[in-house]
């Protein structure tokens, strides 16, 4: 049996032991699924927090089928939503100035650190930052995503192509004050 298994049956146990171990073991991983959907530091912690009651309160419907890791990703993710919604988040078009944003050269991306990418996530408007975060980096389709936000699998469109749009932006002018 694998060390997942023993610590998820001890957590159906309520084992303290067990739930602590666990939590370190993945809330690493998740709290950089918080901080992606979370404007701050504070935010996400809110996030990964609300996130481990659920999955302790939900370990007992895990099946053992398929990544417990994966499991865990949809909690956090859904929790990150639910969070985002309470907020009253609204997909508005923010004043696209930025129509004839020029293409990007490749370098420009490879220069870029993870953390100013993470940090350039960060600014995005909520609905741009959620639907970017739910498509490109969790890999839902725009009709999951649809579903997930109650939203029209078109709004997850164009909220995506607004995002890049502004992340190229975004990224131009950094390579201007780099340059």
């Amino acid at each position: 049996m694998t060390e997942d298994y023993e610590l998820i049956k001890g957590c159906i146990r309520n084992d303290a032991r067990c739930q602590r171990m666990l939590f370190d073991k993945y809330a690493g991983k998740m709290m950089s699924v918080c901080l992606r959907y979370a404007k701050d530091q504070m935010e996400a912690e809110d996030m990964i927090q609300d996130a481990f009651i659920k999955v302790f309160q939900y370990i007992g419907q895990f099946k053992f089928e398929g990544a417990f890791e994966g499991w865990i990703r949809r909690i956090v993710v859904n929790t990150a939503i639910r969070h985002l919604e309470k907020k009253k988040l609204q997909f508005k078009d923010i004043d696209d100035n930025s129509q004839n944003t020029p293409s990007i050269d490749a370098q420009a991306y490879s220069q870029l650190g993870e953390a100013d990418l993470m940090r350039l996530i960060s600014q995005l408007p909520d609905g741009y930052r959620l639907v970017f975060n739910l498509n490109a980096i969790e890999g839902y389709s725009h009709e999951e995503i649809a579903e997930m936000l109650n939203i029209q699998p078109g709004t997850s469109r164009s909220q995506l192509v607004k995002a890049r749009k502004m992340l190229q932006y975004q990224i131009l002018q950094l390579q201007k004050v780099a340059v």
